[in-house]
């Protein structure tokens, strides 16, 4: 069983947690958060269903030296933040321990599109170290950039790529609902969107993962967002929404090759949308490619759920990875780790 040091007990922290311990792959021996009202409690009077007694220690210094030291654990799982920026005093500092560490902060999927100077640190210093470092979820982090990369290892010839995300956001988590808008209206979506806390986080770099790995050569590259409209009054978790308000949000990346055209399709373009009651929700990939490839899951995959269940997935192939800084294409494949 893996010993795992986990930093992060939000909603997605205790998720992975629980999972942790109900797939019985391995034990948490130390957590730590920032919240002062959970500090110094036992992990399990937080996630009591997942029964691991050691006490949440209020920083990765705290933690280490109560396990005896970092050669007690096998891995960190940070789940902390969407930003890299935020994540970077914690990312140097077990990368400095020569951990190997699973993050589910989005940046960290593709960090060179945003974060070049960050991503060439954290490689140096894994480098260094020995530690090896991985940024993954569901997504990004699998269904709109791995997968399709993957599905073209049929192929002999790809042209471009459409991939499609809708998901029906009624049974997500709270902060979720938050984070596509739901319930806002026209002025409050706009502001949102204006000061950068309303977007799926991700989408360009899964943009740039697909086209790095296939090769189609995107040099610009542009973001929409835009709300998706309740078309009848409608409840979620954050309460009632009425008619016309946000119920979420449409979101969708395109991307040109080198060279192309002004008025030229896109190489690349993922659509993102994300709604409380949305119909017809699926994942959807096309290749248009030798031979073509069209992949549909109906009802689309479960955010919550998979991004718990990839996270503790990609461990082992972090342990086994070599040092540095990694991308879900780097890494021996991530598949299901049975008990």
């Amino acid at each position: 069983m893996f010993k795992i040091l986990h930093i992060g007990l939000g909603p997605l922290g205790k998720i992975i947690v629980s999972d942790l311990a109900m797939r019985g792959i391995g034990v948490i021996t130390q957590a730590v958060d920032i919240d002062p009202a959970i500090i110094g409690k036992p992990l399990s009077s937080v996630v009591p269903e997942c029964g691991f007694a050691c006490t949440i220690r209020s920083s990765i210094a705290e933690a280490v030296s109560a396990a005896g030291g970092v050669k007690n654990f096998d891995a960190a799982l940070l789940t902390t933040s969407s930003d890299l920026a935020r994540c970077m005093p914690s990312l140097r500092e077990l990368a400095n321990l020569g951990m190997p560490v699973v993050s589910t902060c989005e940046e960290l999927l593709y960090p060179w599109l945003r974060h070049q100077n960050l991503a060439d640190e954290l490689h140096a210093l894994c480098l260094n170290s020995g530690a090896r470092m991985l940024g993954t979820g569901v997504n990004p982090g699998f269904l709109m950039d791995t997968l399709p990369v993957a599905l073209t290892a049929v192929c002999r010839n790809v042209r471009s790529v459409r991939i499609a995300r809708i998901q029906d956001a009624t049974t997500r988590r709270i902060p979720f609902q938050q984070k596509i808008g739901a319930g806002l209206d026209d002025a409050a979506f706009a502001a949102k969107v204006k000061e950068g806390t309303l977007r799926h986080v991700g989408l360009g770099e899964s943009l740039h993962f697909v086209s790095r790995y296939l090769g189609l050569n995107v040099d610009r590259w542009e973001e929409t967002i835009e709300p998706v409209k309740a078309d009848r009054d409608l409840s979620c978790g954050l309460g009632p929404i009425p008619k016309g308000r946000a119920a979420g949000v449409r979101q969708v990346a395109m991307g040109w090759a080198k060279g192309a055209a002004p008025s030229a399709d896109p190489v690349i373009q993922l659509e993102f949308q994300a709604a409380i009651a949305q119909a017809d929700p699926r994942d959807e990939i096309n290749l248009d490619a030798d031979p073509p490839i069209k992949m549909i899951i109906p009802g689309a995959v479960h955010g919550d759920v998979a991004t718990s269940a990839i996270t503790l997935n990609a461990v082992p192939a972090i342990i086994n990875a070599k040092p540095g800084l990694h991308t879900m294409a780097t890494v021996p494949m991530v598949h299901f780790v049975p008990r």
